[in-house]
């Protein structure tokens, strides 16, 4: 079953049949054909496969998890493709990333959801454990979803993406979280996200060594 669901998700990516000057990808999600400019010289302009993951669940449990006018935030948006899927299904989406890839980023979400979205996304400058309180206050910031594909992996931000992660949800906020597991170091940081959060596995790939988590915070029941 494993090996059939990641074909189908693979599926789901095209190449151009003619290279051009510029770099680019193509995919099939939500009805659309979503093309994604993507850059090789870091990580965050490429698509990983957590972001397909991720997206193809959107889509296949649409009814489950009505994305139309939630207010949805997703944290490392890189090329953007999740963002874009959300906002197909009718989000409300605020894409986020550090301010060297809000270019392409930008570039990404505008080419594919201009004129096709219920909702415009906005592209917004988030470095994780930075400025949160002054650029997304409490008080006034409240997301329905917080979504983020493949946002460990090997760097020195996870406390502060931790601090993230807890900032911008609220008692009511569903993450969904799509993981590749690589080093024991990253791997530890599911241990310590739980200190705050119930996490509950949704989807498992086990050939792609990639889970779909859904969590919310802890002690919500008695807020």
């Amino acid at each position: 079953e494993d090996e059939q669901i990641v074909a189908e998700i693979m599926r789901r990516r095209f190449f151009p049949a003619l290279i051009t000057h510029k770099a680019w990808e193509g995919f099939h999600f939500a009805g659309h054909e979503i093309r994604i400019t993507e850059a090789t010289d870091c990580y965050g302009a490429v698509v990983w496969p957590s972001a397909l993951v991720l997206c193809y669940f959107l889509e296949t449990n649409s009814k489950q998890y009505n994305l139309v006018d939630k207010n949805v935030i997703e944290i490392g948006a890189g090329t953007g493709l999740v963002s874009i899927v959300a906002s197909l299904l009718g989000a409300f989406v605020t894409a986020t990333d550090l301010p060297e890839l809000l270019g392409n980023l930008q570039h990404n979400v505008l080419q594919n959801t201009k004129l096709k979205c219920k909702h415009q996304p906005c592209v917004k400058e988030l470095s994780w454990g930075i400025d949160l309180e002054k650029n997304f206050p409490r008080s006034s910031c409240h997301f329905d979803y917080i979504m983020a594909a493949d946002v460990v992996y090997h760097h020195p931000f996870l406390d502060e993406l931790l601090l993230t992660f807890d900032h911008l949800c609220k008692n009511d906020t569903v993450i969904l979280w799509a993981m590749k597991f690589r080093l024991d170091k990253e791997n530890q940081f599911v241990g310590r996200f739980q200190t705050l959060f119930d996490l509950e596995a949704i989807s498992n790939f086990p050939s792609l060594n990639i889970t779909l988590y859904k969590a919310m915070r802890k002690g919500r029941m008695k807020a």
